[in-house]
């Protein structure tokens, strides 16, 4: 199996991957290409601090063409973090990595489990966070990417909104989540957990079980959790934001409306969205981005966020921007 935990790429005549990953190529981007946004630590690895989120290209199920272009470029601009789950276009973006993504690229692929597509719906997704859901939903990753071995793995909880939440049998403890997933890392499975959408609580219990990183919602105008960032630092935790630039659901703040962060952006012939990203970069050595778009132009201007450099006015500049607890928005 490949030791990064990536898919197998295109097989031999003989039916067998081609080149395996070494241990150096799993710490060398693409060859070329500098890392976006600089290095950083990521459960034992080295990574671009700037990676690429793949949900939005199930937007290009119909362009399966222009999905692969999309991605393959992310690896040629050096990207080698990339964050997918099997329910994202009920498992088309595991597809499509397995396809793009060779086992000597280096790549770290991170997936997560926690819920299952419900097309029809009123949110695309269900709630899954059964131990036996859980262990399914790992099953179902390896088997989409073609691996033995998925090098992360991120539990999405539901203790926070906004988005799913968690209802009758769907409310499980997380000790008897994080039990199935150590079970899974003992057998080989999994190389490192990490977990999504939580709680100060449920992190400083999971932390024991050897968290590598959390996913929950920060950004400039929503720092709901700089205590927990802080935590993640101390810890040697990578901080991984969704919703990155504020949030897409009504009633939320979004970052590119700040006149702070537009005089910024004037001021470095850049865009709010590089300079939100560029912040964020800046606040934490812990913290690795995966913004997501379906567009390879919106991707580039993505990854350049990270040679922004913000000096010392402007950082301050833009921490003064108030801070919205998502907690208090509606949602439409």
């Amino acid at each position: 199996m490949p030791e990064n935990g990536t898919p197998h790429g295109p097989t031999s005549p003989h039916g067998t991957p081609d080149a395996q990953a070494t241990p150096e190529a799993r710490d060398t981007p693409a060859p070329g290409a500098a890392r976006p946004g600089g290095a950083g630590a990521f459960a034992g690895r080295t990574v671009s601090r700037i990676g690429y989120g793949v949900m939005q290209l199930e937007r290009l199920h119909a362009d399966r063409p222009a999905a692969l272009a999309v991605l393959r470029r992310a690896l040629e601009l050096g990207v080698d973090h990339l964050d997918t789950a099997q329910f994202y276009g009920d498992g088309f973006t595991n597809d499509l990595i397995r396809e793009a993504v060779r086992p000597d690229d280096g790549v770290l692929v991170v997936t997560k489990v926690g819920a299952t597509p419900d097309p029809d719906g009123p949110l695309p997704l269900r709630p899954a966070q059964r131990p036996e859901q859980l262990r399914a939903d790992v099953e179902a990753n390896l088997a989409a990417l073609g691996t033995d071995r998925l090098a992360i793995v991120n539990l999405r909880r539901l203790d926070l909104g906004p988005g799913l939440t968690a209802e009758g049998d769907q409310v499980v403890d997380v000790e008897d989540q994080l039990a199935v997933l150590t079970e899974l890392r003992d057998e080989g499975k999994i190389g490192a957990i990490g977990l999504s959408a939580v709680t100060m609580e449920v992190l400083r219990r999971a932390l024991p079980a050897g968290i590598v990183c959390v996913q929950n919602a920060y950004s400039m105008v929503s720092r709901d959790n700089e205590d927990m960032l802080e935590l993640c630092a101390a810890e040697g935790v990578a901080w991984v934001p969704f919703f990155p630039l504020g949030s897409g659901f009504p009633g939320l703040p979004k970052v590119t409306e700040e006149p702070a962060v537009r005089a910024v952006a004037a001021s470095l012939g850049s865009t709010p969205e590089q300079v939100g990203l560029a912040w964020l970069l800046r606040r934490a050595p812990n913290v690795l981005l995966i913004p997501g778009t379906s567009r390879v132009a919106h991707l580039e201007a993505n990854l350049a966020a990270g040679t922004l450099v913000l000096d010392d006015e402007q950082g301050a500049a833009l921490d003064a921007v108030a801070s919205r607890p998502m907690s208090q928005a509606r949602l439409g």
